[in-house]
């Protein structure tokens, strides 16, 4: 009973209704995430192929994260976040019926800006409904809501695809969004009325964003999510199809990852807040290294998987700290107009990812990019060294 009332009560606040509608729409994109790379295999028929053009949907991303900051503040965080949802909604729909190149490379774009729209309007209404001292624990509640649905969809996804094809698996992930826009206009979320100091000049403002050595290591740290989700979503769903097992796999893979996310994460996020975030990067940074490498000398292919999965520790300790962190050495004045530039880094570090590890597959066996990946992790890690710590039960 007393943790059914703390699960009431938490659904009483605005971070829970938020994370309740997060974990709705989630099951959708983590239904998307595990047959996403084998969706796209299926028109451009080759990993490498599937590498650069996922890096070219990042691309697109890049630009729209920052020219899109005007669109939400005259549209409003709320509003910008359901029109998102319901872009989704078509999106996906459309995704199951299709079967035209072309039509898919202008879905591809479209389902890219929107999720830029969704992200950076999201991210903000957590950062209003928190107060300063509570941002990264109210991160990481609703970082775990979201994880539970990436524990729970990667299974159902990775099994309809394989009983019933990619297509049925878009069908339900449009349904899903569906389900989390209603529950989003039933929630009755408003926009939180914060005086912030923006920058008409999206260009300048990108800029300027990068004139301050503390937002540059929080932009590098930000990006570490996207970076390690190319090899986790992108390029092993494929290698586990090319090694002869299930797509249900890729499901397993996945949750088993989630697994330490929604363990961890809560735990991580107010860690963080009681003895800073340095040490908290180092070892996530490490973490992912080290299992990275683990998996290069691997042979066998499920003990590889194994391997992998315990690289959700680590981000398990970088989640939902490295934005809260960005928020922390931030001028909340300023957060809305800095938001759209530093939110850039995930779709960057998403280029990077995905462009080097095609790059390396064009001339190295699969195995190599797993070195690439701990090479990564290992610069991030020396690159604490430069940052400074905030710790926020201080404050």
């Amino acid at each position: 009973m007393p943790l059914l009332n703390k699960i009431k009560n938490l659904f009483n606040t605005k971070i829970g209704r938020l994370s309740l509608i997060t974990l709705i729409s989630s099951l959708a994109f983590a239904f998307n995430d595990v047959v996403w790379a084998l969706y796209l295999d299926r028109f451009l028929q080759g990993t490498a192929r599937v590498g650069f053009f996922s890096a070219l949907l990042t691309i697109i991303s890049f630009f729209s994260y920052f020219l899109l900051v005007p669109y939400i503040e005259r549209n409003g965080k709320t509003k910008t976040y359901l029109r998102s949802l319901i872009f989704f909604v078509f999106i996906y729909a459309l995704f199951s019926i299709n079967t035209n190149f072309y039509v898919f490379v202008i879905l591809a774009f479209g389902a890219a800006i929107a999720e830029t729209l969704r992200v950076t309007s999201r991210g903000v209404i957590v950062k209003d409904n928190s107060h300063k001292k509570s941002l990264s624990k109210n991160q990481g509640i609703h970082l775990t809501f979201e994880n539970l649905a990436w524990l729970i969809g990667p299974v159902i996804a990775g099994i309809v695809a394989a009983k019933y094809g990619i297509n049925l698996v878009y069908l339900l992930s449009a349904l899903f969004l569906l389900l989390s826009v209603i529950t989003f206009k039933l929630s009755e979320i408003k926009n939180m009325e914060v005086k912030e100091k923006t920058n008409v000049n999206m260009v300048k403002n990108f800029f300027n964003f990068f004139k301050d050595k503390d937002r540059i290591i929080a932009y590098i740290f930000g990006g570490v999510v996207g970076l390690w989700s190319s090899l986790i979503y992108i390029y092993m769903p494929l290698y586990i199809v090319r090694s002869g097992l299930g797509l249900e796999w890729i499901g397993y893979l996945a949750a088993a990852v989630t697994i330490h996310l929604v363990l961890f994460e809560y735990f991580f996020g107010k860690l963080a807040g009681k003895i800073g975030f340095k040490n908290i990067f180092r070892l996530g940074f490490l973490t992912i290294a080290l299992f990275c490498m683990l998996s290069f000398l691997l042979t066998d292919i499920y003990l590889i998987l194994l391997a992998l999965s315990f690289t959700g520790i680590g981000i398990a300790m970088l989640e939902p700290t490295t934005e809260a962190y960005f928020f922390d050495i931030l001028d909340k004045k300023e957060s809305l107009s800095f938001y759209g530039p530093y939110n850039t880094t995930s779709v960057v570090n998403k280029f990077i990812g995905r462009f080097s590890s095609a790059i390396v597959l064009l001339f190295l066996p699969f195995k190599f990019i797993f070195i690439l990946f701990a090479i990564f992790m290992f610069i991030l890690f020396t690159i604490t060294f430069k940052m400074r710590d905030v710790i926020e039960d201080e404050k």
